[in-house]
């Protein structure tokens, strides 16, 4: 004859493995948590010399050169969720590249608009606004710094 195991059983064990193994990750009452490596208290590095310049320090992340964002269009990181635009010679903008209507990233800059596939919404490449809907709201300015050929995400 076998044993049948009932709901309740299932669930009880599920739940008692569960808290079980969540234990060692949120309680500090626990000697073992207290002396875990990955919980040693961090170095204050922040004195310490460095050889190499600090993205702060040198006006933020590197996108791309002038170069190469045409004049009235622009061009899209999709993995820093930014799309840089030129709407004049040598003045240069950036935005969010996430649609305000359902978060999808634009795709495109074309014809001085910043496009997005998903369902039509175009913005302007001189200030974000909305060109056509359904978006509700202009894409968010992005903060850049432009030294030189180069264009930062500060």
């Amino acid at each position: 004859m076998t044993n049948r195991s009932t709901r309740r059983t299932v669930l009880a064990t599920g739940t008692a493995a569960l808290l079980a193994g969540c234990s060692k990750y949120g309680d500090n009452s626990s000697s073992e948590s207290e002396s875990s490596p990955s919980e040693a208290p961090l170095a204050d590095t922040s004195k310490a010399p460095s050889s190499a310049p600090s993205a702060a320090a040198s006006g933020g992340k590197e996108l791309t050169t002038k170069a190469a964002v045409p004049v009235g269009g622009g061009k899209i990181f999709k993995e820093q969720k930014v799309v840089v635009t030129q709407p004049k010679k040598d003045e240069f903008k950036a935005f969010s590249a996430i649609c305000t209507h359902q978060g999808c990233t634009v795709n495109r800059v074309v014809d001085g608009l910043i496009d997005c596939p998903c369902h039509g919404s175009k913005f302007s490449v001189v200030d974000g606004a909305v060109k056509a809907g359904p978006a509700p709201r202009p894409l968010p300015a992005k903060k850049i710094t432009v030294e030189g050929n180069s264009i930062r995400l500060t």
